[in-house]
């Protein structure tokens, strides 16, 4: 078992600290509920409280398992508790604010915590721990490395053999599935965004990959049914001539990469289609190149949508009037992560941010065309860890 160590740890901290000091400058008590930031601070993903003072030492209070958090973790202060009510006498009770992850915390939850830990005010403090996850360490930039180049290996060399005439949706999401995990992904993919379900992958085939969805992404599925529209439909086979689209994430040890692969099965489609993918590959190429260190994200936004005609701004970065409003986002513990290659983002971009830039394109009766990567900021540009293959695959069967 490799544990996070504790200079990682004792970094994170210490940002947080810091940009807690800069935006809330009279801050008393972060109190934080979501595991994936628990992970982040612990080295451990248990069902607990993470109680960070603002004078003092955090303390990590652990209903379940303390014992698996002890053995786990680095972390300095770890304690067991029942509830809310344990948790209490570990910080000071006079306060007149406490901030918490109120993306991520239930109205009822919150009332059962406020019952031990009064206060006249709650805060936010979602940016104040996204700010600080969106630059890598070194020691996280290896683990998605790692992530990358599995994911690379997944989808340029490990998926086409899958295909096979007549096979399901369904079908193939579970031997994609399963050959995610033999290749070594953690099996589970993490999203900040709320209510978002996917059990494998977006992926579809033909007209699949463009059908309407709640997913806040360019591409479509079908799904199961009304009451699943995840994974892929029993009923849509494969066929000679379809465009097979393939949209995943891939983690080790937390970390995410985010990739898409678009395949031809049986045959080329038609020329106008293949030219339209090489320009969604082109525009990758672009957004990469721009994203350098002290780029403004809105900026790179602009530049690329100012420079596209608008025979292809239609259906693009989506279909119909399902289209997203962005080109690119940050990747890390979760899939969705700052920044955002979009307007409104105007924070400057740093170096060892982690990107996924995703340039498609809907085509009618055909599906979802273009790319995805995942690429590190440098000084250069951005450097893909999920590997450089166009895409549109041909697939013989």
């Amino acid at each position: 078992m490799d544990q996070v160590p504790i200079s990682e740890l004792t970094d994170r901290m210490r940002r947080f600290r810091a940009c807690m000091d800069a935006e809330n400058p009279t801050w008393e008590l972060a109190a934080i509920f979501g595991r994936v930031s628990q992970y982040y601070f612990t080295g451990t993903m248990q069902d607990g409280l993470l109680l960070i003072p603002r004078e003092g030492e955090a303390v990590f209070c652990v209903r379940r398992s303390y014992e698996r958090a002890c053995r786990e973790s680095l972390f300095p202060d770890i304690r067991p508790m029942k509830g809310f009510r344990d948790a209490a006498p570990v910080v000071p009770r006079a306060r007149a604010i406490i901030h918490v992850d109120t993306e991520l915390v239930p109205v009822a939850l919150l009332a059962r915590f406020r019952k031990h830990f009064p206060c006249e005010e709650i805060g936010s403090l979602d940016r104040q721990l996204a700010r600080p996850r969106a630059v890598k360490s070194p020691y996280e930039l290896a683990i998605m490395e790692r992530a990358g180049a599995i994911h690379r290996r997944i989808l340029e060399e490990g998926v086409p053999p899958l295909f096979r005439e007549g096979m399901s949706e369904a079908e193939f999401g579970c031997e994609l599935f399963s050959l995610m995990v033999r290749e070594g992904h953690q099996g589970i993919v993490r999203f900040g965004m709320f209510g978002v379900d996917i059990a494998v992958a977006q992926l579809g085939f033909g007209e699949s990959s463009i059908h309407p969805t709640s997913f806040d992404g360019p591409g479509g599925c079908l799904g199961i049914g009304p009451a699943a529209p995840v994974l892929g439909s029993r009923d849509r086979k494969l066929r000679e001539g379809d465009l097979v689209f393939v949209d995943i994430g891939v983690a080790v040890d937390g970390y995410h990469t985010d990739k898409t692969m678009v395949y031809m099965f049986g045959k080329p489609l038609p020329d106008g289609v293949i030219a339209t993918h090489k320009r969604c590959v082109e525009v990758l190429q672009q957004l990469a190149s721009l994203i350098r260190p002290g780029a403004i994200p809105s900026d790179v936004y602009t530049t690329v949508m100012d420079g596209l005609d608008s025979d292809f701004i239609e259906n693009f970065m989506g279909f119909g009037d399902r289209r997203v409003n962005f080109l690119g986002h940050g990747v890390g513990l979760q899939i969705d992560e700052l920044p955002v290659i979009a307007d409104g983002f105007d924070e400057p971009l740093a170096e060892s941010m982690v990107l996924a830039l995703e340039p498609k394109k809907g085509i009618a009766g055909v599906g979802m065309v273009g790319i995805e990567d995942t690429f590190i900021i440098t000084p250069q540009g951005g450097r893909s860890i999920t590997g450089t293959h166009p895409g549109l695959i041909l697939v013989d069967h």
